[in-house]
């Protein structure tokens, strides 16, 4: 994990010149940390815990190379509580006992433990739930870092005893002062003329690890005089692929997929769908985004796909790889079929900004219920028709914001199964007139 600061060689022993970049900028504070302003500032989560002296545990949700590993460390600095990292990739049950009982003896002898757990959703239901009775009784002071989605990938119990932290992407600011911090370290600046720093900045893509060993990289280099963009590119092309998961290729490839599946190019869709499984991609990943895309770009002209989407993603669930990865590349080529609208996605936005341009303008009274005699004198519910009651079923009445005129949010397309609902959608406007006697 790339250390992340803003003070050259971070303070303490003098850097070693054959120590890795990241390493040699290592911080020695939190406030040499770049980035993350929002949790660390004075009015944030972190900075009020260390201003009160009450630090709980903590899951640090974020992308790499943004600091998770640094943070932590710095916690347990300022916090005087023994450090122990361990790795969910790495670490058994029999190696998280070990960690436990030697968390106990350090609270015997006076010393807490923080305990960091990297990659923390790669430990299953049970090893996760082993953790929790030593939060409870204080042996252990954990933080947990993930680039997934807690609520999708931790169990409610650890979730309940943690406050879960959202670290950001570094900015282009961000990376800036980190590429500055870094040549001051090596005592030469980047053979980079303007616009090649800026693709070089872009390419790390928010990523802070990646920057630097891209740094590394271009430092190494011997060059006359400074490299344009276009050489740049010839020359990390090959290189930067090697951070598909984290950096540019990964949001390529992805866009890759899903602008190929909004395309109705099922060959295009799966070559795309294979060549991030190949970089080592995470099934899962893919399987949320095919869900999206369903949302999205397919919606309710063809609502079995969002269901076949998760019907594949559970398959996966249950027989793992590399079979379960069939189920999802299935999953790719449907919906690269499947009729295509964005009209129930498009209503959903216009929806939200209509709700907030009308505030709090309330239902008309006549769709109110009058549970008590002092809600009916108000007129809660009169004049209320029961649409079963109605001819066709369909009354026509008013349910907008009194005074509001009615607007016109959802539009379906003449595709697929919304063919269907614009039919219906055009009778009953038909009818809604005819019985208002418009």
């Amino acid at each position: 994990m790339a250390d992340l600061f803003d003070s050259p060689g971070g303070g303490g022993e003098a850097p070693a010149p054959n120590r890795p970049l990241a390493d040699r900028l290592r911080p020695q504070s939190l406030g040499e940390v770049i980035g993350q302003a929002q949790i660390l500032g004075p009015d944030g989560p972190l900075g009020a815990m260390l201003a009160a002296h009450s630090l709980s545990s903590l899951i640090l949700w974020g992308p790499p190379g943004v600091g998770k590993t640094t943070i932590a460390r710095l916690l347990a600095e300022e916090s005087d509580l023994h450090f122990v990292q361990i790795s969910a990739i790495f670490t058994g049950v029999a190696d998280l006992k070990k960690v436990f009982e030697a968390a106990k003896l350090h609270r015997k002898a006076g010393k807490g433990t923080l305990l960091f757990v990297d990659e923390i959703h790669r430990f299953n239901k049970a090893q996760q739930d082993g953790f929790l009775p030593y939060m409870e009784d204080g042996t252990i002071l954990l933080i947990g870092a993930t680039t997934e989605n807690p609520s999708f990938e931790l169990n409610a119990a650890l979730l309940s005893r943690s406050q879960v932290l959202v670290l950001e992407r570094l900015s282009l600011a961000d990376l800036e002062r980190l590429a500055q911090r870094a040549e001051k370290e090596m005592g030469r600046p980047l053979p980079l003329d303007g616009p090649a720093r800026e693709a070089l900045l872009e390419m790390a893509d928010g990523d802070g690890r990646t920057l630097l060993n891209l740094i590394e990289q271009a430092m190494a280099w011997k060059v006359d005089g400074k490299l344009t963009p276009d050489q740049l590119a010839t020359r990390l092309m090959r290189r930067a692929a090697k951070y598909d998961k984290s950096g540019d290729e990964h949001y390529n490839l992805i866009s890759a997929l899903h602008k190929s599946v909004r395309g109705s190019d099922p060959d295009a869709a799966i070559y795309w769908f294979a060549r991030m499984l190949e970089g080592g991609e995470d099934p899962r990943y893919l399987a949320r985004r095919l869900v999206r895309m369903a949302v999205e770009d397919i919606g309710l002209a063809d609502p079995q796909a969002q269901t076949h989407c998760l019907h594949a993603w559970e398959t996966y669930e249950r027989i793992g790889s590399p079979e379960g990865e069939l189920a999802l590349g299935q999953a790719v080529i449907y919906l690269a079929l499947a009729p295509k609208s964005n009209a129930g996605y498009v209503a959903y936005k216009a929806a939200r900004k209509l709700a907030k341009q009308s505030g709090s303008a309330p239902p008309p009274k006549h769709i109110l219920n009058a549970p008590t005699s002092m809600m009916k004198d108000q007129g809660y519910g009169a004049g209320y028709a029961y649409d079963h009651d109605a001819e066709d079923g369909f009354s026509g009445q008013n349910y907008f914001p009194e005074g509001m005129r009615r607007p016109v949010i959802y539009a379906p397309v003449e595709r697929g199964f919304e063919r269907e609902l614009k039919k219906r959608l055009d009778f009953f406007t038909r009818l809604r007139l005819q019985r208002q006697g418009n």
